[in-house]
């Protein structure tokens, strides 16, 4: 087991301090906010994946004292370094503890997830595989039904009997809740990934990667979006479109599965599509709160 290194930072520590030179392939960033339950199943299904070569930060916006106190126990559990970036709760500031997260990172090229999506085994070596210069890799997620949980730890994340899992999500899709199951379908042929991908899907927050660059060239999240659940994903999306990049999203790569929740109140919509439509309106790239300025806070 390679050494794991847990950093456990208060936003008001991380210029202070000097992060080790942890020399991998890629960062993946988890946005997290309490349910460790399913960031532990997380964890353990990036400890089974076939690129092993990564480093993993936790953002974590707020969480309180249990889940805080579990994530430290992690930290001598798993193959690849860990790092654990925290700030206070003082609402939805997920925008924010992701810039705090890319300052983190050690790596140039970036994969995001959220703490309750987990990865198919392949899945860090399928984002390497189609990572390129100005380009967005853009990947989507199988919705499974939470009946399904017990099997998927045991079939999917421990590898022992894949095939009979997604004939289970092929019948749960026929007959119970789970959604989107063609998205679990994975066949790694790079051309026909290539030839069967499309260059108009948007970027799912829970789902893409990119090189570190492309997000300083347009200030990486808008962190005037304190709202939950609307905006800004897609804001990110449409300025660094602005500003020269595109977004691919190849075929039969890059799964991923999360469990179905309750749909959350958007209240906030309205505020966060003012901000959005005023970006659209101006031509911006460019935000005027993001990385820079925290960096320099």
């Amino acid at each position: 087991m390679r050494n794991t290194i847990h950093i456990f930072v208060p936003a008001h520590c991380l210029r202070k301090i000097k992060y080790p030179a942890v020399m991998t392939k890629t960062s993946i960033i988890i946005s997290f906010y309490n349910d460790f339950s399913t960031l532990g199943v997380v964890l353990e299904a990036l400890d089974k994946q076939s690129e092993p070569d990564f480093e993993v930060i936790i953002a974590d916006d707020g969480s309180g004292k249990t889940a805080v106190s579990q994530i430290q126990l992690e930290k001598t559990r798993h193959s690849f370094p860990l790092l654990h970036v925290w700030q206070e709760d003082k609402g939805f500031r997920k925008t924010r503890i992701l810039n705090k997260a890319i300052l983190a990172s050690s790596s140039e090229y970036l994969i995001f997830i959220d703490g309750d999506c987990i990865p198919h085994r392949h899945f860090v070596k399928d984002h390497l595989c189609f990572q390129a210069p100005n380009t967005i890799i853009a990947g989507r997620r199988v919705n499974l039904c939470k009946t399904l949980k017990p099997r998927f730890l045991k079939e999917q994340v421990k590898g022992r009997a894949p095939f009979v899992f997604f004939l289970r999500l092929l019948w749960d899709s026929l007959i119970g809740k789970t959604r989107d199951v063609e998205k679990g379908i994975r066949i790694p042929m790079k051309p026909l990934n290539i030839k069967l991908g499309k260059f108009n899907r948007g970027i799912l927050g829970a789902n893409f990667s990119l090189y570190k660059k492309a997000l300083w060239d347009v200030n990486g999240f808008d962190m005037r979006y304190e709202k939950p659940f609307v905006g800004e994903d897609t804001d990110l999306e449409y300025r660094l479109r602005l500003s020269g990049k595109k977004v691919f999203s190849p075929r039969f790569r890059v799964v991923q599965y999360h469990f179905i929740h309750e749909r959350q109140d958007r209240v906030s919509e309205t505020e966060n599509l003012e901000i959005l439509r005023s970006t659209k309106e101006k031509q911006e790239s460019f935000t005027p709160l993001g990385l820079r300025e925290l960096a320099n806070s």
